[in-house]
C-alpha cells in the first residue's frame, strides 16, 4: 500500500511538471513604452503648443483674478467685519481664508491643472494608440505585456518583443533610422515604408566616333 501511495506521488509530480513546463512554453511576454510611441504620433508637437498657451493665458488669467479678489475681499473684510453678524463673518472669513489658500498653494494647483489639460490633450492619441496595441497582443497572441519602466535593468528582452515598434509599425509610424535597423537586424519585419533606394549613377555619355 505504501509503495502504491509513493508511486502515485510520482505520478501526479510528473503530470504537475508536464502542466508547468507546457505553461511556460505557451507565455509569451512583450513590453511596451507609450512615451516612445507617443513620441512619434503625427501632432503631438502641436500637445506642448497647447499646454504653454494654456500656462501663459488661462491659469495667467485665472491667478490675476484670483490675487485681486483676494485684495478685494481682504478690503472689505477688514473694513466692513465689525458690523457683520457672527454668522455673516464666519462666512466671509471662510471666502477670504480659500481665496487665501488658493494663493499660497498655486504652483500646485497650476501644476495639477497643467497635468489635467495634458491628459485631455493626449487622450486621443492614447486611444489610437491603445486600439492598435490591443490588435498587436490579439495578433501575436502575447500573454502578458509589461511596460517598458518594469523590466529589470540587468535584463535585454528581445527587441521582437519591443511592441511599441510593432504599434508604431501597425499606426503607419515613421522610426528612427536606428530603430528600424535594429529591428530588421532582429529578423523584423513589417515596416510601412520602404528605405529609397540610393540614386542611379547618370550614364556615361557615348564617346564620339574619331
Amino acid at each position: 500500500m505504501k509503495q502504491f501511495f509513493t508511486l502515485c506521488l510520482v505520478v501526479a509530480a510528473a503530470l504537475f511538471s508536464a502542466n508547468t513546463a507546457e505553461a511556460q512554453q505557451s507565455v509569451k511576454i512583450g513590453y511596451f513604452d507609450e512615451q516612445l510611441v507617443l513620441g512619434l504620433m503625427p501632432g503631438i508637437d502641436k500637445v506642448s503648443q497647447e499646454i504653454e498657451s494654456f500656462q501663459q493665458d488661462s491659469l495667467k488669467d485665472e491667478y490675476d483674478y484670483t490675487y485681486k479678489d483676494f485684495m478685494r475681499q481682504d478690503s472689505t473684510f477688514k473694513k466692513d467685519s465689525a458690523k457683520l453678524a457672527p454668522k455673516a463673518r464666519e462666512m466671509a472669513l471662510a471666502d477670504l481664508n480659500k481665496s487665501r489658500q488658493k494663493l499660497l498653494y498655486w504652483q500646485q494647483y497650476s501644476q495639477e491643472a497643467v497635468g489635467q489639460k495634458q491628459e485631455q490633450l493626449l487622450q486621443p492619441f492614447r486611444v489610437k494608440i491603445l486600439t492598435a496595441l490591443n490588435e498587436v497582443i490579439a495578433e501575436q497572441k502575447y500573454t502578458l505585456v509589461l511596460k517598458n519602466d518594469a523590466l529589470s535593468p540587468y535584463v535585454n528582452p528581445p527587441l521582437l518583443d519591443n511592441l511599441a515598434i510593432r504599434v508604431a509599425i501597425k499606426l503607419k509610424l515613421p522610426l528612427p533610422k536606428e530603430a528600424e535597423d535594429a529591428w530588421k537586424a532582429a529578423g523584423g519585419t513589417g515596416l510601412p515604408y520602404a528605405a529609397p533606394a540610393a540614386p542611379k549613377a547618370p550614364a556615361a555619355a557615348p564617346k564620339p566616333k574619331s
